[in-house]
């Protein structure tokens, strides 16, 4: 954020956020000044707001104007669709703005409040995939109100954008847990920033280190903090990192959700959503069996009175820490080549605001037991989002930063399914909700499985020789989920 007085801003949309942050921006009088509105309205065109001008239309006014490398555009259109955000990108930087800030279109700023702590540096994601669905966050996080809410992995990407938006739900705590000090530390002090500067409710957060595979202690938190509801994003998720470590997913991410659903089965936790991953359909993966697991724990959970235990599935987000988006920026960095897997791979890309809406919708009006799939819309070619990404930093894919095709890694996949042939999605009344629907039950004996688990992961004397034995873990989860694909080199052994 230019810190300078000598700053000229353009705020690009005259709207209700364009002028919220134009009246922020002058009260503060330290980011420099709006010397201008640009907007399309012809209502609004030719007219001051806030003693500010309204220039437009845009497309024709910002190529007349006369930058200097201070001046700065921040788009204030938070309702734009993303065909409207890449013209306005391209129209931009044809003007010469060397520095362009967008004010997400999160919920939040639809519903009326737009502030200028909430504006970053604009990046591909921002204009990559579909339009968001517009969600009224205030009323779909009623059933919050009040509440002690507790995120676990509140430090990752979907984590710690759930914290972000949970600030609009009137909780009365917000719990923030997980196992890495750093980024703990960080979506900590963004929020009480965010809080500072008017963003969201008053809810009283509380950083929470602990690790969720500590059975005492996970018994010892939830019950001394009172949780009434859990979002449960907490698990290791690159999956060729786990197709190496098999033992730590298992142990992380089955044993650390079995640990927590019984804390929260004990203390009378009302409400508990576990997220999940299309990589759990029909799993080849070590990582993909983890959370099939995982899901089949929470549903089980479910036949308990009283309480709402589901899941909610979704693809790739764009943007987040496991995604390639953050690996093809840095390769594009350095001049390239930028690394695809399979010129055929493709996956379904949602924005991780867009995903998170849609998880704390789901978590309200889902039902007890019940699994639910984001709408992902079409799944994406790898290749074309590389292609998008190299020419949105002003490169030409192949000509000027290379295209690279490395093979599929262990664990991985062309496609990625949302449901699998046994389950049926049927669709809600909420907006790119849908419920699933089992033709049949799981033919798989869950605690059988886990109890043959349980000492490779967790060493027991008289079974030493199973301690983290991987060969054996990966055949335990073939033998029960046979979708499961043992490595060559571990077919003999």
């Amino acid at each position: 954020m230019a810190s300078y007085k000598s700053a000229r801003l353009y705020i690009i949309g005259a709207g209700f956020a364009g002028q919220t942050l134009a009246r922020e921006i002058k009260t503060k009088g330290i980011f420099g000044e709006v010397v201008a509105f640009l907007d399309d309205d012809p209502a609004k065109i030719g007219h001051s707001i806030e003693e500010v001008p309204v220039l437009g239309p845009i497309k024709d006014v910002a190529r007349l104007l006369r930058m200097n490398p201070a001046d700065e555009a921040i788009i204030a259109i938070p309702s734009a669709s993303r065909e409207y955000l890449r013209e306005l990108y391209q129209i931009l930087k044809k003007a010469g703005f060397e520095k362009i800030r967008i004010l997400p279109g999160i919920s939040q700023i639809i519903e009326g409040d737009a502030h200028l702590i909430q504006t970053r540096s604009i990046d591909p994601q921002d204009l990559l995939g579909r339009t968001p669905v517009a969600i009224g966050l205030k009323e779909s996080l009623s059933y919050l109100r009040g509440k002690r809410v507790l995120v676990t992995g509140a430090g990752g990407s979907i984590g710690s954008e759930l914290c972000r938006q949970l600030l609009s739900g009137g909780a009365q705590r917000l719990y923030l847990l997980g196992h890495g000090e750093n980024s703990i530390y960080q979506i900590d002090r963004e929020l009480r920033l965010l809080q500072e500067e008017g963003v969201g409710e008053k809810a009283t957060i509380v950083p929470i280190i602990g690790d969720l595979k500590d059975d005492s202690y996970v018994d010892y938190i939830i019950g001394k903090l009172k949780v009434d509801v859990i979002f449960h994003t907490a698990a290791y998720k690159h999956v060729p990192m786990m197709e190496e470590n098999p033992v730590a997913a298992i142990e992380n991410n089955v044993f650390g959700t079995e640990n927590l659903i019984k804390a929260a089965r004990k203390y009378g936790v009302k409400r508990f959503v576990l997220i999940s991953t299309d990589k759990a359909v029909d799993p080849v993966s070590v990582y993909g069996a983890s959370k099939f697991l995982c899901e089949q724990l929470v549903l089980s959970a479910s036949k308990e009175r009283g309480a709402h235990f589901m899941v909610v599935r979704f693809g790739n987000v764009l943007g987040s820490r496991g995604s390639i988006m953050p690996l093809f920026q840095k390769q594009i960095e350095k001049g390239g080549p930028v690394t695809v897997t399979h010129p055929e791979a493709r996956r379904w890309f949602m924005t991780i605001p867009e995903a998170c809406s849609l998880v704390l919708k789901a978590g309200g009006v889902g039902e007890n037991g019940k699994l639910y799939l984001l709408d992902m819309g079409e799944p994406v070619k790898i290749r074309d989002l590389a292609e998008q990404m190299i020419r949105f930093y002003g490169f030409e894919p192949d000509r000027e930063i290379k295209i690279e095709y490395i093979g599929l890694r262990p664990g991985e996949r062309l496609d990625e399914r949302l449901w699998s042939e046994d389950e049926i999605p049927v669709e809600t009344e909420y907006p790119r909700i849908r419920r699933v629907e089992r033709k049949e039950a799981p033919l798989l004996n869950l605690q059988k499985l886990l109890d043959q688990l349980r000492p490779i992961c967790r060493f027991k004397p008289e079974l030493a020789d199973q301690y983290r034995n991987k060969v054996l873990l990966r055949r335990l989860l073939h033998d029960f989920i046979p979708t499961v694909i043992i490595p060559e080199h571990e077919q003999n052994n």
